[in-house]
């Protein structure tokens, strides 16, 4: 359509897509650089951080990069880590991992915990004061490309269309943004990033990506069970041989405890559930403690990038680069991936007014790509790089010792005993079939500690124009019934933390598959996940989708 449409066209110096960490730090490192550059952040959330549900451990060595002052200038990193602990679970009971066997780079030690979406409304601030044009709620549908296959562009703005597609009575084209470059910081899977790898075939070479899941809820506690500054991370149980992952308690400020349970999304079981898996894993004794006599305040869930340095694809095209979590930067042992964003913003920023300043456009920033390899992002993924193979191939006790062993030989003397592990299969091709594994028996939620994932929706806030197309694309619309209903149990009726996908079955013989996209809360997994790889995550129009609480 967008090549049917006139639009208007508005030229930049650069172009970014994506108000996360990694965007927002490129745009102030551009203007810190030459405040004379046009720079222009496209958003599609209804403002900056709006997409961004609270609750992280910030490493600041990115901010700090970025801007020295940070502390003097108000950053909301005003809670510092105090305690850090390791525990390994079972149904009822716990055991608490000793801090010394642990390798010193899974140290929180200097770290903050933070709400990441106040963080990025911060820089937000320190961008438009440098000059920077943010635009929120405008979501990038298409991308431009110039006369030579470069990337030119983007399609931002466009509102209006019926669900059909067609424009309805109140349509409106958008925009062209056009500019030097192009820097996609869209998060995991972003839309126009799967395009421009595609198209420029940047993953050839390079392992598929891996994800896992990561659902999170707020929960403001008795004060008398507050102590700010307390991490404690999980293993085991409820998981157990079902998938791997993790769980993360961080006691925040104002009482409030950021809570969530991290599924790695190669498991085979196709009945595996990972909303239930978190809202189980509440229940434990050391949780359910922690939590009774509080209330959830928050909910929400994003896909997180867990294949590390192997699968980092080719991260510059011509005309753009990937940043952050579009390209898969997350440190997974430890969690982290804001820090090597913000590196990665600072990064492409530098390489993208190196190459304007020499006169160039439209090119590779081929110093950007040797940057992130070479530089503090690469040696961070590299130590860590064999944790995540160790377990997807061996499971959790060869990750732990292993993966322990190898991240500390690679700290203190820079080499692996196992070299460079790899990955094999995409984590949708993992997914085995219904009739080889056993259903799971989950408890129904109790409404005070656990809950439906409808109700836990509400808490994202989030909301979809119900006119639009619907953002949630099916390559064949037959496939879910004829395909993966028989041969799967139609997993996307629980890999959805939303509650997005049903099979709904008036008539036993004529099932149908629904998608209610209206609950969408933006995390991807269907798009990584569907054993056919039959459903593309588009993004919907501006402002759609979560509105996460200032915290």
């Amino acid at each position: 359509m967008s090549e049917q449409i006139a639009r208007e066209q508005m030229e930049y110096d650069v172009v970014i897509v994506g108000a996360g960490p990694s965007g927002l730090s490129a745009a102030i490192r551009l203007k810190q650089l030459d405040p004379d550059l046009s720079v222009v952040l496209l958003e599609k959330g209804s403002e900056v951080g709006a997409h961004i549900l609270s609750g992280a451990i910030l490493d600041p060595v990115g901010l700090t990069a970025l801007i020295p002052d940070w502390k003097e200038k108000g950053a909301p990193l005003n809670t510092p880590v105090k305690e850090d602990h390791f525990f390994l679970l079972g149904p009822m009971g716990k055991l608490k991992l000793p801090n010394w066997p642990v390798p010193k780079l899974m140290n929180n030690h200097g770290n903050y915990i933070v709400s990441m979406g106040n963080v990025c409304r911060w820089l937000a601030q320190q961008a438009e004061e440098l000059g920077v044009e943010i635009f929120p709620g405008m979501s990038c549908s298409a991308l431009v490309y110039g006369d030579n296959g470069e990337v030119r562009g983007v399609v931002a703005g466009e509102f209006g269309l019926n669900a059909d597609g067609t424009p309805g009575a109140n349509y409106e084209p958008g925009m062209e943004l056009l500019g030097k470059y192009v820097l996609l910081a869209e998060g995991v899977r972003g839309s126009l990033s799967k395009q421009v790898m595609a198209k420029y075939d940047l993953r050839n070479g390079y392992p598929a990506q891996k994800y896992g899941l990561g659902m999170k809820e707020i929960w403001e506690i008795d004060p008398k069970k507050h102590h700010p500054g307390r991490v404690s991370h999980t293993m085991g149980w409820p998981l157990g041989s079902n998938a791997g992952g993790g769980s993360f308690i961080y006691h925040a400020e104002n009482n409030q405890v950021f809570i969530g349970l991290v599924v790695h999304l190669n498991y085979n079981n196709p009945h595996m559930y990972p909303y239930q898996e978190f809202q189980r894993f509440k229940h434990h004794p050391m949780v359910a403690e922690l939590l009774q006599g509080g209330k959830r305040v928050a909910y929400g869930a994003r896909a997180i990038s867990e294949g590390g340095f192997q699968s980092l694809p080719k991260m510059v095209f011509p005309g753009g680069a990937l940043l952050g979590c579009s390209a898969g930067m997350v440190n997974v042992p430890r969690i982290k991936g804001n820090h090597n964003a913000m590196l990665s913003g600072k990064a492409a920023a530098e390489a993208a007014h190196a190459a304007i300043k020499a006169g160039r456009q439209g090119d590779e920033l081929s110093a950007y790509e040797t940057e992130v390899r070479t530089g503090a992002i690469g040696q961070d993924l590299w130590k860590v790089r064999n944790v995540k193979p160790l377990w997807s191939h061996f499971g959790l006790a060869a990750s732990m010792f292993a993966g322990g062993l190898d991240m500390w030989t690679n700290s203190l003397f820079g080499f692996s005993l196992f070299g460079t592990l790899t990955h094999h299969k995409s984590d949708a091709a993992e997914t085995g079939k219904a009739k080889d594994h056993k259903p799971i028996d989950y408890p129904k939620p109790d409404g005070v500690l656990s809950f439906d994932r409808l109700t836990n929706v509400a808490f994202s806030f989030t909301n979809h124009e119900e006119s639009q197309p619907a953002h949630l694309k099916l390559v064949d619309p037959t496939v879910p019934i004829a395909v993966n209903l028989p041969e799967f149990a139609e997993p996307a009726q629980r890999y959805c933390p939303a509650g997005v996908y049903e099979v709904v079955a008036t008539d036993a013989a004529n099932p149908k598959f629904v998608i209610n996209f209206q609950n969408c809360v933006h995390c991807k997994t269907c798009d990584i996940k569907d054993p056919s790889q039959n459903i593309v995550w588009t993004t919907p129009q501006g402002g759609d989708g979560p509105n996460y609480p200032n915290m």
